[in-house]
């Protein structure tokens, strides 16, 4: 039994909340790079894991999101692939203090694969090289998050598994007149059908237009495949106030959602953009009363 086996056996996971927003409350300056915080200033990434630890997450993830060869190219971080990927899993973990378990993150490259921004075989070799960074860290299993790209998706996936350790994906479902489609046009139908056959331990969607629009995606992919779903929605569509995203949908309000997630197939359920350890106290209890 792995650990995704082991964690759905309770009934529905409680994940964690976003982490940049999270850290920029702690000083990450807009531009920053995030990842380079497990280097510079790790008490302030494990100040971050440990309040989705208190709130309740059951799973917490990573500040690795960033932390492949070519998303990192510019930052001065490109060599140190492997030191501020491991580091991220042993500040996560060290936060966990085994009261949770940690999945690593692995986020999109930053380029367009249909322009020809980057070539499919560099972009699978630089997310071998995070993935084996993260399981030599000791992650518990990685999440291969926030693509809009399901081609980018399938090449991560593929360099996930070499490392043996279960592999969600989840990309990002905000584009189209219902908002159900990625960036790239893939429906949750076809992401489903393509990640199940790939072997994905599970997959789902996170960020994207809200928790609202993400009860039907979640419906709709575990209805193709079968599987538990992994929902980490942002909190409703934000408001720009000075040039910023202000989210206005709180804690319980957006745990309201969890029922209905539930009953749709999803047994992750978590927070992205606009959410915090508030949401995850929330959600946690929202769970068990599904229980």
């Amino acid at each position: 039994m792995n650990i995704i086996e082991r964690l759905l056996a309770g009934g529905p996971v409680t994940a964690d909340g976003a982490w940049g927003t999270e850290l920029q409350a702690r000083g990450l300056e807009s531009g920053e790079c995030p990842d380079a915080w497990n280097l510079s200033h790790p008490e302030r990434v494990e100040e971050v894991a440990r309040a989705y630890v208190e709130a309740g997450s059951q799973v917490i993830l990573t500040n690795t999101f960033r932390a492949n060869r070519i998303a990192l190219a510019g930052t001065g971080l490109a060599d140190c692939v492997a030191e501020v990927n491991r580091k991220g899993v042993e500040i996560s973990r060290r936060a966990a203090a085994g009261a949770a378990a940690v999945f690593a993150s692995i986020g999109p490259s930053g380029k367009m694969l249909p322009a020809g921004e980057v070539n499919p075989d560099v972009l699978y070799d630089a997310f071998r090289e995070q993935a084996r960074a993260l399981a030599d860290g000791g992650a518990d299993a990685l999440v291969v998050e926030t693509m809009s790209d399901l081609e980018e998706a399938r090449i991560a996936l593929a360099a996930a598994q070499d490392t043996r350790l279960p592999v969600v994906v989840s990309l990002v479902f905000d584009t189209g007149k219902k908002r159900d489609r990625t960036m790239m046009g893939n429906t949750p139908e076809q992401c489903a059908r393509e990640l199940a056959e790939a072997g994905a331990a599970l997959f789902g969607a996170n960020c994207g237009s809200g928790v609202a629009g993400y009860v039907e995606i979640a419906r709709r992919m575990h209805a193709l495949a079968g599987l538990p779903v992994w929902i980490k929605a942002n909190a409703g569509l934000p408001d720009l106030v000075d040039g910023k995203p202000v989210y206005r949908m709180g804690p319980e309000e957006f745990a309201g959602y969890v029922p209905a997630l539930v009953e749709a197939g999803a047994r992750f359920i978590g927070g992205c953009c606009g959410t915090n350890p508030a949401f995850v106290r929330a959600i946690k209890e929202r769970i068990a009363r599904c229980a």
